[in-house]
């Protein structure tokens, strides 16, 4: 039971004992009893081991149920909408071997569900857009779950598809049911860095996720992106997610979430695409993991009606802009 007691101090909110390894436990405790009272040697049967290695073993496996709320899985580019565009763009994502241990008492667990949430947002300038988000859950039951809502605002440095160093951060207040969070309120702060020339481009997310109240804790979940510009809006590439926990004592490295994903990024007419497969290489992560990001930026009309519209990659890939105007750009700002 140490074990778990740790790691329940490290992340309260992420692991718990349930009832039957209790009654186990408590099983075990008067037949070692029993025994010491025939002999000052203790022996134990077969089953009575069996009984005493579950009673350890299944608070340990909750202890491993890492974060498994994962409507949006995404590296940030700093591509905004156009000022007075709107997007739209849906996550799906499903677990195929994930987490059967939910992360707070008879709640979500990630196994054989598919999460997702639309994503509206609007160009309210050059540097600045707002959005929100419905984030939804399909359990492996297949019973339809809602998971609140989530607004957003991103600031960015403008016209970053053409600059070969672009930046911003996203603020992201987020409102999480019970089931999926013993943490109702909580605000990610996700910072954007990133490199590109006419072949590659290297992004990182840094991002710090908080939680308000009792339970809440700021959590260090990197995003990190690695990709092949091919041309013609195609990108081929790997995308590095983690969860670490709480800043300043993370979790031990079995009980963090660390997963690889491969990803192709495409256009179809005006849609973007994104399909990506994830590896976790942890207990506390979801072992396999699909997800697919499909988007759509809607025309903006100028004063005489007409579509005015610039090409927008959604936060996924740079869109088909020369991008030799880059360096350009740069040695003039």
């Amino acid at each position: 039971m140490a074990c778990y007691l740790l790691a329940s101090a490290n992340k309260p909110a992420r692991s718990f004992v349930n009832r039957r390894s209790l009654m186990i436990f408590r099983t075990v405790l008067m037949l070692l009893d029993s025994e010491k009272k025939k002999s000052r040697w203790i022996t134990l049967s077969p089953l009575q081991l069996a009984m005493l290695a579950a009673s350890f073993m299944i608070p340990l496996s909750a202890a491993f149920a890492a974060d498994e709320v994962h409507d949006e899985i995404q590296v940030y580019n700093a591509e905004i909408a156009g000022v007075g565009q709107w997007t739209y763009q849906q996550h799906l994502n499903y677990a195929g071997i994930g987490q059967n241990q939910p992360e707070v008492p008879d709640g979500f667990s990630s196994n054989h569900a598919l999460q997702g949430t639309p994503e509206f947002a609007y160009g309210l300038t050059d540097w600045w857009e707002a959005g929100f988000y419905l984030p939804f859950a399909v359990n492996g039951g297949g019973q339809f779950l809602s998971d609140g809502v989530k607004i957003r605002s991103l600031f960015v440095v403008p016209d970053a598809a053409k600059r070969s160093f672009f930046y911003g951060i996203n603020f992201e207040l987020g409102y999480e049911l019970p089931r999926f969070s013993s943490v109702a309120w909580n605000l990610e702060i996700r910072p954007i860095i990133g490199v590109r020339d006419k072949e590659w481009e290297f992004i990182i997310n840094p991002i710090v996720d908080v939680g308000f109240g009792s339970n809440g804790e700021a959590d260090f979940a990197p995003a990190v992106r690695l990709a092949r510009n091919l041309g013609e809006d195609r990108f081929v590439g790997l995308e590095y997610y983690a969860d670490f926990g709480k800043i300043g004592s993370f979790l031990p490295l079995q009980q963090q979430n660390q997963q690889l994903f491969a990803v192709a990024d495409f256009k179809i007419n005006k849609i973007d695409i994104e399909l990506g497969a994830g590896y976790g290489f942890t207990p506390g992560s979801d072992r396999f993991t699909l997800k697919a990001i499909i988007g759509y930026a809607f025309p903006v009309p100028n004063n005489g009606g007409q579509d005015n519209s610039s090409p927008s990659s959604l936060k996924m890939g740079t869109p088909s802009r020369p991008l030799q105007n880059a360096w350009t750009l740069n040695s003039a700002n």
